[in-house]
């Protein structure tokens, strides 16, 4: 892995204001990833590519990421990154609608990293349970949405993606089958472990 691409990637998305995952959001992540060796990864919202790429690291030997991203130009980014970074055989993006694409999968996975539009985290994670492995990960990343999904925000524009979140934060911590805690790390880091 060049590690030096990587770095780069990651300043032009911070100078561009892409989101990408934060720094102390990715430690937290890499200490269980690290324990975990995963063999499947799956991501859902891409971006840039930069998650899935420092995910590669921790693979197990055949391990292997698919991650889904609808925006063309994000795409067409991530593509160019993932080669010049020389992890294109342990990555797999489809290319469309993660609420279309993800009925369609048949894998199943060790960890989902749930990263992409606020509102549609409920059905996200409808759609993780059904592919997690036994003692799999879900990670959902800016649970905590900028403090408003704690706080008593009720602003028009966000309603939406704060009550989605405030929905998905309930359902991982009241679901039986999932043992969860919500760290404030970054933006808000939900893990839920699959038991």
């Amino acid at each position: 892995m060049n590690q030096q691409a990587l770095e780069k990637i990651k300043q032009k998305a911070l100078a561009e204001h892409i989101p990408i995952v934060m720094d102390d959001t990715l430690v937290v992540m890499e200490k269980i990833l690290t324990q975990m060796k995963p063999e499947r990864i799956l991501e859902i919202g891409t971006a840039v590519g930069y998650s899935a790429m420092c995910f590669t690291k921790f693979l197990s030997e055949n391990g292997k990421i698919d991650t889904i991203e609808r925006d063309k130009e994000r795409i067409e980014e991530a593509k160019e990154n993932i080669n010049q970074v020389g992890v294109q055989d342990k990555i797999h993006i489809y290319e469309g609608d993660a609420v279309e694409i993800l009925p369609t999968l048949k894998e199943k996975y060790d960890v989902v990293f749930i990263d992409a539009a606020k509102g549609k985290y409920p059905f996200f994670l409808q759609e993780a349970l059904k592919k997690i492995k036994p003692k799999g990960v879900i990670f959902a990343d800016n649970v905590l949405y900028k403090g408003y999904v704690l706080g008593d925000y009720n602003k028009h524009k966000q309603r939406t993606a704060v009550r989605s979140l405030r929905e998905y934060i309930q359902a991982v911590s009241e679901n039986p089958s999932l043992i969860t805690e919500i760290l404030e790390v970054g933006d808000g880091l939900a893990i839920s472990r699959y038991k």
